[in-house]
């Protein structure tokens, strides 16, 4: 086990709460295993450490109504949730990388406030959830990653491999961890310490204040291990190397870097005008303490010689501790997150009564073949069955017990919700401003688009225009050898009539709309309309019929990408954009490739 990892469990297991938590990233090997037995170890037997599987429900995690309480009873009786039950303990997330992220912003509400507000199922309780957290992250790719907004608020961010690791033993006991428990809240950190972690967090790119709060809280409870009331430089050094070098964004600059460009030598102070007086020297400070340089003419607001040199020490530190090639993958990372949007790659989401995937349960009778949702309607009814039975007929109070009264206003019924198929509409720009600059790019675009769209079952439509009309070269298809002869004839040359472009797509969207599924407008022009919705030629008609065409197709509710492909970004092209509602993207040096990488990305094609 590496000894850092081991550090952190000591760390973390001092101050489970106030530091939050460890994002452990590892695949399930024995690696991981042997750390979380660590961390058992080190943990009191009186701290609770509890498991929480990925589809844990809020009920579960949060608290909630105790249905057959409730109904035994005849009155609302709470349900402890999860986050309750490990108070002053650790909870362990499973695949963590997979949850939601409503979830991830509920637990990060309890990480910050230390408390579970249940406010639910006629339930106000306010019950104490002091608790840290591992995450464990069993992420393959860059782009399966836990949560920024839960990630943020644990202090450690450890990765491990599968690769068993030599076992080293503990570098703390169980008692020296418990007796550090009841010291860290006598240990004291100065200003100058925490202005040098500071300092070690912003020469790293972390913009998080969150990292330096931890960091300080990890150089406590490393005093508290070590047994001092007093953070010293080596405490300091153990918690910028634990907590932010793994968060670091970039490299510090070099001293090259940092040192100024020296005067040059010619350079001679401005001369002072014939008419103007001299200035009158600077008068002296009354007060001491309003002194604005020192003696050694050092601004009075820099930091002193000592906590400078601890600052660059720490900083230091943390460089050493950051691993080889985190860096990169972090910047590939987030392109990847910044790419794909939150709904993946599926059409959007369509309500649906009968079919699809439950998303909970609304108030309403099951008619037309809706499913009733048999647990959210008894919950309703449970608060309720004490007054319903006292205003029973004695004669229905004498029958069989228990009894729950249900009523209509009870009644919920299960929703679905169906994601729709997504087809692609690529409306190409063959007129003769465009054939000879971008027309073969489109074309390798279109197809390795199609070959993507192929694997996840969707479609894609392409609508050329050229000379005085827009037709639809390619219906919505699937098929990929179909696409590849359609478009190697796509001849080019002739006018522009954009405006009838525009509407051409605007129809073809609202027809795949109407059959259920989620359509997409990928326009690429140079934005040079010169013919107009008559068939006339002119370049001031034109460009009016093009943007009132684009008001109408940003009217029906279409997400459009329009692609500038002339040689340099046009102005009319970003008109264009902004009128139809549109992405505006400009390539003016991109491939076949790079077209298809910047659509999947906007149009989220990931």
């Amino acid at each position: 086990m590496q000894g850092d990892a081991a550090t952190i469990a000591a760390l973390f297991a001092v101050d489970p709460a106030g530091l939050g938590g460890v994002a452990l990233r590892a695949p399930a090997c024995a690696a991981r295993d042997e750390w979380l037995s660590l961390l058992r170890t080190l943990l009191p037997a009186e701290s609770p450490l509890r498991r929480v599987p990925l589809n844990t429900g809020d009920t579960a995690l949060l608290g909630g109504l105790d249905l057959g309480a409730t109904l035994q009873a005849g009155r609302p009786v709470a349900l402890q949730g999860l986050l309750a039950q490990a108070d002053g303990g650790v909870l362990v997330l499973a695949m963590a990388e997979r949850i939601t992220v409503g979830a991830a912003a509920r637990l990060g509400s309890v990480l910050d406030s230390g408390q579970v507000l249940l406010q639910r199922d006629g339930l106000d309780r306010v019950l104490p959830a002091r608790v840290g957290m591992v995450a464990l992250d069993e992420g393959a790719d860059a782009d399966e990653q836990l949560p920024a907004s839960l990630a943020e608020r644990l202090a450690f961010h450890l990765r491990m491999d599968r690769q068993a690791q030599d076992e080293e033993s503990p570098l703390w006991t169980a008692e020296e961890v418990l007796a550090a428990r009841q010291r860290i809240g006598q240990v004291q950190i100065t200003a100058e310490s925490v202005q040098a972690l500071c300092a070690a967090a912003m020469a790293l790119g972390i913009d998080s204040l969150r990292a330096s709060l931890f960091a300080a809280r990890a150089a406590r409870a490393a005093a508290a291990l070590a047994g001092s009331d007093t953070v010293e430089e080596e405490h300091i050094a153990v918690a910028a190397r634990v907590v932010l070098a793994p968060r670091a964004t970039r490299l510090p600059p070099s001293p090259e870097q940092q040192e100024p460009e020296p005067p040059q030598e010619d350079a001679s102070p401005p001369e002072p005008a014939e008419n103007s007086a001299p200035e009158p020297p600077p008068e002296a400070p009354k007060d001491a303490h309003n002194n604005t340089k020192n003696e050694e003419g050092d601004d009075a607001d820099s930091p002193p010689p000592d906590a400078q040199e601890m600052a660059e020490r720490v900083l230091e530190a943390a460089q050493a501790a950051i691993p080889a090639g985190l860096l990169a993958s972090l910047k590939i990372g987030a392109l990847q997150r910044a790419k794909t949007p939150t709904s993946g790659s599926a059409g959007a989401a369509q309500k649906n009564a009968l079919r699809g995937r439950p998303v909970g349960a609304r108030k309403g009778e099951p008619r037309a073949g809706q499913r009733i949702h048999v647990l959210e309607t008894l919950r309703a009814a449970a608060p309720w069955q004490k007054l319903r039975r006292s205003t029973l007929a004695p004669a229905s109070a004498s029958l069989t017990a228990p009894r729950i009264v249900v009523r209509k206003e009870d009644f919920h019924v299960t929703r679905f919700r169906q994601l729709g198929q997504t087809t692609t509409v690529f409306v190409v720009d063959a007129s003769g401003s465009s054939a000879l600059n971008r027309l073969a790019e489109a074309k390798g675009a279109v197809e390795l688009l199609l070959a993507d769209c192929y694997v996840r079952r969707d479609s894609v439509a392409v609508l050329t225009f050229r000379g005085k009309v827009a037709e639809v070269l390619l219906p919505p298809t699937r098929s990929l050898a179909r696409a590849k002869r359609s478009l190697a004839g796509l001849p080019g040359g002739g006018g522009t009539p954009l405006a009838s472009a525009i509407d051409a797509a605007a129809a073809l969207a609202e027809q795949i709309k109407r059959k259920g599924e989620t359509p997409i407008v990928v326009l690429l022009t140079d934005g040079k309309a010169n013919i107009a919705r008559d068939g006339t030629a002119g370049r001031g008609p034109a460009a009016s019929d093009a943007l009132d065409a684009a008001s109408q197709l940003r009217s029906i509710g279409v997400s459009v990408l329009l692609v500038d492909t002339a040689p340099q970004p046009q102005s009319s092209a970003e008109q264009l954009a902004a009128a139809m509602g549109a992405q505006y993207l400009a390539l003016p040096y991109g491939g076949a490739q790079s077209l298809n990488e910047a659509v999947r990305a906007v149009a989220g094609r990931n």
